[in-house]
């Protein structure tokens, strides 16, 4: 309610507002009166002597009425509730959370200091340290690489033993505080049946079914064209800057002919997170210590 464009916002949301609670107000006044000396009735009649009268309402429902009224005049007052006012009492939803936060914090404390001082490998091993990452996991990761951590197009599977950055505690603990930008350029330049000779033999590389011609002039172009520069001359990647092992079967985005040459043409554009902020360093490092241990189970 903080981020009007304009002043007109402002002032708009405080006199709707305000005017909705006086009218309320002004209404219960009105229908204070006294009751006259013969009440109407509505005209509602059933089993011929049964009538509705037009009587006002009773005194005690229409003060509760008007407590209402006060209530929210003074809720006004003390909450940010009119525009752009932050209420006498200065109380957001922000401060709110960062609070709650903050005691979560301190309760945990304790625990995340004891998890601070053992070292990733042993805490990866550990059960009751395993069991707090897998909940910041489940609470924080879960969404891209799936619950079960075995990812989906696009998002990596961490119970593997494949790493685009690296499996090593260090890179872990990098990956996930700092985040990691994934960038294959597109080369559509090279043309249509150059690309294809670059996706057969890029085919070829992990075993799967391929052209012969074109995977010899595939092979030509990998080095030619700048692809053994990031991938390497035998196609097995380099950590240092993400780019992936072609020799296995492991695919982030699918191994058919025809996506491998999107992928080319096109280009790829992946990014994790950075949660070194968000979660901080005790938090960063259970979380590894968990991931680690999710590989080290599938050896």
């Amino acid at each position: 309610m903080n981020d009007f464009v304009n002043q007109f916002w402002n002032w708009y949301v405080i006199l709707l507002v305000l005017l909705s609670i006086i009218a309320c107000g002004v209404m219960l006044w009105s229908q204070s009166t006294p009751p006259p000396a013969k009440v109407d009735t509505t005209g509602h009649v059933w089993d011929e002597t049964l009538e509705e009268y037009n009587n006002p309402l009773p005194k005690w429902w229409m003060w509760l009425f008007y407590l209402t009224v006060i209530f929210s005049l003074v809720y006004c007052a003390l909450y940010p509730t009119l525009g752009s006012y932050q209420g006498m009492l200065g109380w957001s939803s922000s401060g709110q959370l960062a609070k709650e936060v903050a005691k979560a914090d301190e309760q945990t404390k304790p625990l995340y200091d004891k998890y601070m001082k053992m070292d990733l490998q042993a805490l990866a091993g550990d059960k009751e340290g395993n069991e707090t990452g897998k909940r910041l996991y489940l609470t924080y990761c879960m969404q891209c690489h799936g619950a079960d951590a075995r990812g989906s197009k696009g998002f990596p599977n961490l119970a593997d033993n494949d790493w685009q950055w690296g499996g090593e505690p260090a890179a872990i603990v990098e990956t996930i505080t700092n985040g990691r930008m994934g960038v294959m350029p597109p080369h559509a330049q090279l043309g249509a049946e150059t690309v294809k000779d670059l996706a057969n033999y890029v085919r070829s590389l992990s075993g799967l079914p391929a052209d012969s011609v074109r995977v010899a002039k595939g092979q030509e172009a990998f080095n030619t064209a700048g692809c053994s520069g990031c991938h390497g001359q035998d196609g097995k990647g380099m950590h240092a800057v993400g780019a992936p092992n072609l020799t296995d079967k492991i695919w982030l985005y699918g191994s058919s002919e025809a996506t491998i040459i999107e992928t080319i043409t096109k280009g790829r554009t992946n990014q994790m997170p950075a949660w070194k902020e968000f979660l901080g360093e005790a938090k960063v490092h259970v979380l590894a210590a968990y991931v680690l241990s999710l590989s080290a189970g599938s050896k």
